[in-house]
């Protein structure tokens, strides 16, 4: 068992995120010892989960919907499949924009506003700017379809 400050301290996540993560569900203390949560030693792997999750780019809701309220964590494979589709995807147009930028550097266009290719980087930028004003505004509806309660507005946060 470990209290919250032995958690926070062995984490390295402060305490009042680790009581964050708790008031959303991701993690669960089973008791305390005084005033301080007391948490199972396997919650280091749920911090763990959770921490790699966020680095991936999943949201909290989407971590705390793969992770469940059971001890057992499922990792549900066709989100993880589709987090890495999207990753594919961001990789190739960030690729395109270094390439893009790197011609820029060298471009012998009297100037660049004339140049095919940093014209083709212009409209890469915007489709990508349109695009995501789209994704975020699904991720507002979805977020709000939750009942609007604080649980599911605060589930966006990271």
């Amino acid at each position: 068992m470990l209290d919250i400050a032995e958690l926070a301290r062995k984490s390295g996540i402060p305490a009042s995120k680790l009581r964050y993560y708790e008031e959303v569900g991701l993690i669960r203390s089973v008791g305390r010892n005084g005033l301080r949560r007391v948490f199972e030693t396997d919650v280091l792997t749920r911090l763990s989960l959770i921490a790699l999750g966020q680095v991936a780019g999943f949201s909290l809701a989407e971590i705390r919907e793969m992770l469940g309220s059971e001890r057992e964590p499922e990792i549900d494979r066709e989100m993880v499949s589709d987090k890495a589709d999207l990753l594919d995807r961001r990789i190739k147009e960030l690729t395109a924009l270094r390439d893009g930028l790197r011609h820029v550097v060298t471009c012998t266009a009297p100037s660049h506003l004339e140049c095919p290719t940093f014209q083709r980087l212009m409209r890469i930028a915007q489709t990508r700017q349109a695009t995501r004003g789209r994704e975020q505004k699904k991720a507002r509806t979805r977020r709000k379809g939750g009942g609007g309660s604080r649980e599911a507005s605060s589930l966006g946060r990271d």
